[in-house]
């Protein structure tokens, strides 16, 4: 269906993206050392103190071959890309994208535009975390992002490895998803989520402050995580170390005003020490989507529907056989007295509904998704 919404981005706000790609490398150099904080503040710069700050020696060079780019030519480059632009003239900016002084003139995206105007801080949330998450990092990630998307939110994360990505497809499975990328939103980085860049690009929104074609630099992963604080209501962290990308982004919600939420960990993991440093800051404890509902629109304004989908009764019986103890397929097939390959077709549907997960040892675990009150295993 074509949307109705069709952002237009002015001349000059487009110009400012493509000054960007220009002095991506220059910026490079210039923020080394301290890209975590450096580049969010250079970002806050007019074009030509942006250049001369960056890029003294050509400063005048980059600015007139970015001032001499034909209007036209910015806007076919776009639609070859497939993507669209708008700007804080717009009216379909994202509102919370218009509280923050450093906030990108321009927004590249790709997807629908007709979901920019639901980007409203009361509606979304940003999960952020490790790239080299643990599978409890990565579970919780998948389950609270599918909950909250559930319950009517949009999830927004940075398509990176791990906590992100994670992220992402629990969102897919029950609602909507944005990836804010360091690179031009026509760009999927890292390369390997091609396919999740797809899916969201399909669904959702991909989102940049950068042009088509330009490649992600060190600096431009700080700066995304800025607008990725800007656009939600409340930014959540699972499992980062004590010095990590993830609490630049929770830094940079707490400078906005925005709310700050942690999952606790393993106290003994060196990926708990980022968020239990923040929830001992006086970060929001969250254990589940509830503490998130309840912690951005007040208690018991809106309830996590944790119904699932239904079951057969092949699938209900193994359910009730894990709920019991068994953990891997051969002790559920032992414990109900099915085939193997029975009971692991039931393990892979569960698997793929929401109810399980499963190790890479090959050990299930429940997730906290229930079957439908009609056929709930308590009511049998």
């Amino acid at each position: 269906m074509i949307s109705q919404i069709k952002p237009e981005a002015c001349v000059e706000c487009l110009r400012r993206a493509r000054l960007l790609a220009h002095l991506a490398p220059y910026i490079e150099k210039l923020a080394t050392g301290a890209p975590g904080r450096r580049s969010p503040e250079l970002l806050r710069l007019g074009n030509e103190d942006l250049a001369a700050a960056a890029a003294p020696r050509v400063a005048g060079q980059i600015l007139a071959q970015v001032e001499a780019t034909p209007e036209a030519r910015m806007r076919e480059e776009l639609a070859a890309a497939e993507c669209w632009a708008c700007c804080r003239h717009d009216a379909v900016f994202p509102v919370g994208l218009r509280d923050a002084a450093d906030a990108p003139r321009a927004l590249i995206g790709r997807g629908d535009p007709a979901l920019l105007p639901r980007l409203v801080p009361d509606g979304v949330v940003t999960v952020v975390g490790a790239r080299r998450a643990s599978r409890y990092g990565r579970d919780i990630a998948r389950e609270l992002s599918r909950e909250l998307a559930s319950a009517g939110l949009i999830v927004v994360s940075g398509l990176a490895f791990g906590i992100d990505a994670s992220a992402h497809r629990g969102a897919l499975e029950a609602g909507l998803t944005v990836a804010v990328l360091g690179c031009g939103p026509d760009l999927a980085y890292p390369a390997s989520h091609r396919a999740l860049w797809r899916e969201i690009a399909a669904a959702g929104l991909i989102l940049s402050e950068l042009p088509p074609g330009c490649n992600p630099w060190r600096w431009t992963f700080p700066a995304r995580n800025r607008m990725m604080a800007a656009l939600a209501g409340m930014t959540i962290v699972i499992e980062a170390a004590e010095r990590s990308g993830s609490l630049i982004t929770a830094d940079l919600a707490v400078e906005l005003g925005r709310d700050l939420g942690a999952v606790p960990g393993p106290v003994g993991s060196r990926l708990s020490a980022g968020p239990h440093n923040l929830l001992a800051g006086g970060a929001c404890l969250v254990r589940d989507a509830q503490d998130v509902l309840d912690a951005m629109l007040g208690a018991g304004a809106r309830e996590v529907d944790r119904s699932g989908p239904r079951l057969s009764a092949t699938q209900q019986v193994v359910l009730e056989a894990l709920e019991l103890g068994a953990e891997t397929c051969d002790a559920v097939a032992a414990s109900l007295r099915l085939d193997g390959g029975e009971a692991a077709a039931a393990l892979a549907d569960l698997e793929s509904l929401g109810y399980i997960s499963c190790s890479l040892v090959g050990v299930y675990s429940r997730t906290a998704l229930k079957p439908p009150s009609d056929t709930s295993l308590e009511s049998r």
